[in-house]
């Protein structure tokens, strides 16, 4: 099967990895606007000469230039449901950009009676989407505008998984991969399903992982194979997990979480046959958006995992922040907190091919920095 974890991580449970927070502490390096009065900033894609896409959740999809954010939205792009966390969600480069053109987004669609994460392609050029296609819809409705996941990344064989959320009041359907609800997905590129996915009893088309809540981001790490994803716990119980098909990731059966309520949502933090976080949170830091760091600019964080979060968790900040998972060995040993003090809610962080690190802060007037030195 691919992406296998090796025998540590299958001897190592959340319980043993207790959050080990470092202050709040001043970013050394320098901050830069690149972008502002963006409505809700989702995500960002690095084009090949420098320019920014970038999705506002309420439903567009921005151009950034070196003369800064373009007036005109790009044209083209799908009309999605925009309600509470639904709207226009993620934007990727398909690996062959240069030569074909794609690009993938993530978008809630449908309306507030029945709504589901949906998946298209279109081929971009000149602040113009063409040749737009959907290639995937999850296979169930809902009537909540929450917990659409969303993320996606591609994987070395030219396939891609995506995550799905749960959608909030449907929760014990994350445990029946008959449905695409609490799932990851994995897909070739024009959408059809791959021939060596997981076999799944029952499982819905393309199902590759199950038990998930909300999880917003999802990464490929080249240099051991693994595939990295995080997701929102209820009130505590954040995860980060390492994916792997055919598993079952135990949402709501076993979670770190309580309801918001503080009701008990389960008796079990760990359950047999169903996969622990390599780390959980307690208190919540919301997380959204990940990036494994690789590159010179930041050598102290090559090897980690930055974090977008939207709400402080135990850390020395009132706000949203980056966080910072030290990585030895494939395991989390630390964690520290940068960029408090902009008491800004994180949406989207993202490593640029120079080596710089680009944030996206989750606002009405939200903003693209970027941190460099």
């Amino acid at each position: 099967m691919l992406f296998r974890l090796t025998a540590l991580f299958l001897l190592v449970s959340a319980p043993a990895l207790a959050q080990r927070d470092r202050p709040n502490e001043v970013f050394d390096g320098e901050m830069e606007v690149i972008a502002s009065g963006l409505v809700h900033p989702w995500s960002l894609a690095f084009l090949p000469h420098g320019d920014l896409l970038v999705t506002e959740r309420d439903g567009r999809l921005r151009l950034i230039t070196e003369g800064g954010l373009q007036p005109e939205t790009v044209s083209g792009a799908p009309e999605p449901y925009v309600a509470g966390q639904g709207g226009m969600l993620d934007v990727v480069l398909h690996p062959a950009f240069e030569t074909n053109g794609w690009i993938y987004l993530t978008y809630a669609s449908g309306n507030r009676r029945a709504n589901a994460l949906e998946i298209a392609r279109a081929r971009y050029a000149d602040g113009a989407l063409r040749d737009l296609e959907v290639i995937f819809t999850a296979n169930i409705n809902k009537t909540t505008d929450a917990h659409y996941g969303g993320r996606m990344a591609f994987l070395p064989d030219g396939t891609f998984i995506v995550t799905i959320g749960e959608g909030f009041d449907y929760r014990e359907q994350a445990q029946d991969p008959s449905n695409h609800l609490g799932t990851t997905v994995r897909l070739n590129d024009d959408g059809s399903i791959p021939d060596d996915n997981p076999v799944i009893e029952d499982g819905a088309p393309g199902v590759f992982s199950w038990g998930h809540r909300n999880p917003q981001a999802i990464l490929h790490d080249s240099q051991t194979g693994r595939v990295i994803s995080h997701e929102h716990g209820p009130r505590g119980g954040d995860e980060l997990n390492v994916i792997e098909g055919g598993v079952n990731y135990g949402w709501p059966i076993a979670t770190f979480g309580v309801d918001y309520s503080g009701a008990i949502i389960s008796p079990f933090e760990t359950y047999p046959g169903m996969r622990d976080p390599l780390l959980a949170w307690t208190p919540s830091i919301a997380p959204a958006g990940m990036t494994l760091y690789r590159g010179e600019m930041f050598p102290e964080w090559d090897g980690g995992l930055l974090i977008a979060t939207l709400q402080p968790g135990d850390a020395d900040t009132r706000s949203g922040h980056i966080r910072i998972i030290d990585m030895e060995d494939g395991l989390p040993v630390g964690q520290t907190v940068i960029l408090g003090e902009l008491q800004s809610r994180m949406r989207d962080v993202r490593t640029a091919p120079d080596g710089s690190v680009y944030v996206l802060t989750d606002a009405y007037d939200g903003a693209v920095i970027r941190l460099f030195r």
